[in-house]
């Protein structure tokens, strides 16, 4: 049963950023650990290889939140190097699919809706918003030195494209922003390159060479932290093999997917997410858990082939624990749930009860 979201989406952003998190995540009650952290992920003994992705922890708060309901690996929302607005309001809707977003389906208009009804998909258009770097920076710094035995925060980045279109200013605003979070004592990193309008094919990850040049950019800026790219769905077989070949052996995490995109409209037909370039925007949840497994299994073979190290994190319509388990079986060591989390407060502790 779907319970009251900690980011509640008939607010805007700043709202969700001044006031929240909501719902049980508000009640400042703390989950008790059993057990002992026997979990890896990059060295660190954790209690379940279980967690929320970079998205729905927006700040400190939120992270703080995400802790005490026993979610052990929880990554803050992605930062810049500079102060990013966000999407005007909504930017959470509910979506009418019947089964899974196949995409083909996803070449189609889909309804965006105010209800959210199990099985839970939604759609998401933020823009990557990021806050200051002194505000998100003292945030991060505060949560590492409150952290508890067991639990991990993953500080998730990227860059950003200026108006230029200098290719090194744009990689080495990637390297800056990662500079910034080894500063506040981060102990493992995602890169996102799976966000839309920062790569030449659309998204950055479906650019091999500039992914590689970034990944191996911010690698030397960061040593011998741990880096996890966030990537998309490759629809394209060889294309993906290439992508994994080529950076593979530089990354150690490689986490997917993000989200399916489509266009949403209201029940009238029109564009429903207000603004420019908003009339296709990332589907998450239930329907697109076919597309994360994929991805993990594949991930997984190629991982086989190639005989790199790389840890596997899987995320898309993790809602229910059976589905962490049926990642668990596809192959991936980590698995991580947002829109199922942002409803269920409680997932992480069911999923520890079956462990």
């Amino acid at each position: 049963m779907l319970q009251v979201p900690f980011y509640d989406p008939e607010k805007s952003y700043e709202e969700n950023l001044s006031d929240g998190p909501f719902g049980a995540f508000a009640d400042g009650e703390i989950l008790d650990q059993k057990g002992e952290p026997n979990f890896n992920f990059f060295g660190h003994k954790v209690y379940s290889p279980f967690g929320i992705p970079a998205g729905p922890l927006i700040n400190g708060n939120f992270v703080q939140a995400a802790l005490d309901k026993g979610f052990d690996i929880v990554t803050y929302k992605t930062v810049r190097t500079e102060a990013h607005v966000c999407h005007p309001w909504p930017n959470i809707l509910g979506v009418k699919i019947d089964g899974d977003l196949t995409l083909e389906k996803a070449k189609e208009n889909l309804i965006g809706i105010t209800k959210y009804e199990e099985p839970l998909s939604i759609t998401n258009s933020f823009g990557v918003p990021s806050l200051s770097p002194e505000i998100w920076k003292e945030d991060i710094k505060n949560l590492i030195k409150n952290k508890r035995e067991g639990q991990v925060i993953v500080g998730a980045f990227q860059g950003t494209k200026k108006g230029d279109g200098d290719v090194d200013s744009y990689i080495n605003d990637f390297c800056n922003a990662a500079r910034m979070l080894k500063e506040v004592g981060v102990e493992i990193m995602e890169v996102n390159l799976s966000c839309p309008n920062e790569g030449t094919d659309n998204l950055l990850c479906y650019d091999v060479e500039r992914s590689v040049k970034v990944a191996e950019a911010i690698k030397n800026e960061i040593g011998e932290i741990p880096l996890i790219i966030k990537i998309a769905y490759y629809k394209d077989e060889e294309m993906f093999k290439n992508f994994v070949k080529e950076i593979g052996s530089i990354v150690d995490g490689i986490s997917a997917i993000n989200t399916i995109a489509a266009p949403i409209v209201n029940e009238n037909g029109e564009q429903a997410l207000p603004g420019e370039g908003r009339m296709k925007s990332g589907v998450c949840g239930h329907s697109i858990k076919w597309a994360g497994i994929e991805m993990v299994k594949r991930l997984k073979s190629l991982r086989e082939e190639f005989g790199y190290k790389y840890t596997i994190v899987g995320v898309g319509g993790v809602t229910a624990p059976e589905d962490f388990f049926d990642y668990r079986n596809a192959g991936a060591d980590i698995v991580m749930s947002a829109t199922g989390a942002m409803w269920n407060p409680y997932l992480a502790k069911e999923i520890k009860e079956l462990l």
